[in-house]
């Protein structure tokens, strides 16, 4: 087979890749290693940046997204029995919206069915091969036989556990990383969300997370021992202890059923560098990893498929290579700041086991801080609706 760009991983950020290229004539095959029912069954996060809603609207799926959003103005932060809002509509005149990863991946999925797009389920022994070279290719099996397709570039969309960043030796890549002492046990429910914006709550028996996918499902989080087994906690221990960690104006309004979906994330901070190697670009969370705190998971993927697309473009359409040749400088200058952006919003809002009274002290002056400043409101609103690209 031969391609112009080889996309590895079929998840939203290749698939909006995909599209975006295929609008402006840039043919892509999809790689990925699992069924399209299994990425489409996968529970993920649903706050949307600006940016990545502006691109959804250049690939053409914007339809379904801009009727079934909701959109979020501002965000609530409590601490103790403490509440207050930082609206992103009156501070920068932003907003973010809430669509479910699930619903992105879905739009987009139908989307490359619409255009005829080539992905292929189910693909394994993925490797990359000659990637530092003008003539990389991608060779894998599927149904037992083995394929190879010659292409220009391969884009790496294969997350965390994906091939892509380890084809980069090990004397070209530095990796950063830092893994919290903790996680998030996340509870998916059908039942109303308890307010009309997130709720993130600091409490002295850790931190909770209200937020939702629609207006009969709801997605709560609380923070867990890494150890914690997902099976001890009841929906009655998760909803008793969820109340416990909200205020009592929010508490006393929330409603409670059966849990639909329940599992323990781990929280991690992880940067690989460089983000090219030769004619392979890493993108997501192939590159990169953010503690859910700040809802940049799915949006620094989508910046890099931004700076990517745009430089491919530029290389097809101008024969120019400057696009590509700073991608990885000019991801990462955006990616570090939303990492940054992400620990100290867990810093601030986590309880750590090695906090000592000076420690608890300084972390409730900085949320006090958040509360009576507005400088520092517009700060963390900037960066909540997503930096400019």
């Amino acid at each position: 087979m031969r391609t112009q760009v080889v996309i590895v991983g079929g998840g939203p950020s290749g698939l909006l890749l995909g599209q975006l290229l295929h609008r402006k004539g840039i043919e892509t095959i999809i790689l990925e290693r699992k069924t399209r029912d299994y990425v489409l069954g996968r529970i993920r996060a649903g706050i949307l940046e600006t940016g990545l809603v502006d691109m959804m609207r250049e690939a053409g799926v914007s339809d379904r997204m801009d009727k079934e959003c909701f959109i979020h103005h501002g965000t609530c932060i409590s601490y103790e029995n403490e509440m207050f809002d930082i609206n992103f509509q009156e501070l920068i005149g932003q907003n973010v919206i809430v669509y479910g990863q699930t619903e992105v991946t879905r739009d987009l999925y139908d989307a490359r069915d619409a255009c005829g797009g080539r992905t292929l389920f189910e693909v394994e022994d993925v490797e990359i091969r000659d990637a530092e070279t003008d003539s990389p290719h991608v060779t894998f099996t599927i149904d037992g036989s083995a394929k190879r397709i010659d292409c220009d570039f391969v884009a790496g969309c294969d997350g965390f556990h994906g091939v892509s960043r380890k084809t980069i030796p090990d004397t070209v890549r530095k990796d950063y990383e830092k893994v919290f002492p903790f996680g998030w046990l996340g509870v998916l429910s059908e039942t109303p969300p308890v307010h009309d914006e997130l709720v993130y709550a600091n409490s002295a028996r850790g931190f909770a997370l209200c937020s939702m996918r629609n207006e009969h499902l709801s997605r709560y989080y609380v923070q867990c021992d890494l150890d914690d087994d997902v099976f001890e906690w009841s929906d009655d221990r998760f909803w008793d202890e969820l109340k416990r960690r909200l205020p009592e104006s929010v508490a006393d309004k929330l409603v409670t059923g059966p849990s639909i979906e329940k599992s323990i994330a781990p929280l991690r901070s992880f940067v690989c560098e460089p983000m090219r190697w030769g004619r392979l670009f890493l993108c997501g969370d192939a590159a990169h990893i953010v503690p859910p705190t700040g809802a940049k998971g799915l949006n620094t993927a989508a910046s890099d498929v931004h700076y990517l697309f745009k430089g491919l473009v530029q290389y097809y359409q101008d024969n120019d290579t400057n696009g590509i040749d700073r991608y990885s400088e000019r991801a990462l200058a955006r990616i570090w700041k939303a990492e940054r952006f992400s620990w100290a919003t867990t810093n601030m809002l986590h309880r750590f086991p090695d906090q000592s009274e000076f420690d608890l002290k300084m972390q409730r002056a900085e949320i006090e801080s958040l509360h009576y400043n507005e400088t520092a409101q517009k700060w963390f609103a900037q960066n909540y609706v997503g930096l400019p690209y």
